[in-house]
């Protein structure tokens, strides 16, 4: 950490992961930010600064099957994540999410709630040429073509 700069609250940590865990639900590939997730709150139980409350049932059935997840408290803010198999056995199970809350609304974008979170970590941000997500340009290229088409390969409208 550089002298000018001051250590990341918890509220700081808290506010950055809802936006992560917010755009993660609504993004293509969404691995890359639930990483970031999972990896920030493992730390976060390692200092202490995270706490498990409780299992509730998905609203999401895996498989066509029930299934639970663990609810976790950092600071004012709630998260759930997948339960290990000693979570069934200390925690209480608080039945049905309840739909009323909502986790306050942070006031971040996601460049500086990922900043935050690598920061916190200690990583360095992934360094992309440009700004499209692979999905995007996976979808712009075929759109596109590969480039120029081969004469002797025909398409289905040229015979």
């Amino acid at each position: 950490m550089k002298q000018d700069e001051q250590p990341i609250s918890t509220r700081q940590i808290a506010e950055a992961l809802a936006v992560v865990n917010r755009h993660a639900k609504a993004a293509p590939d969404p691995r890359q930010l639930y990483t970031l997730k999972q990896k920030t709150i493992q730390k976060l139980f390692e200092q202490k600064k995270a706490k498990k409350i409780g299992l509730h049932y998905s609203n999401h059935p895996k498989y066509s099957q029930q299934h639970s997840t663990l609810l976790i408290q950092v600071d004012d803010y709630y998260f759930h994540v997948p339960p290990k198999r000693d979570d069934f056995k200390q925690y209480k199970h608080l039945g049905a999410l309840d739909e009323s809350y909502r986790n306050p609304k942070p006031q971040l974008n996601l460049r500086k709630a990922k900043q935050t979170l690598y920061s916190y970590l200690g990583w360095k941000p992934q360094n992309r040429g440009n700004r499209y997500s692979a999905y995007q340009q996976a979808a712009t290229t075929s759109l596109l073509g590969r480039g120029r088409r081969n004469p002797a390969s025909r398409s289905y409208f040229d015979r």
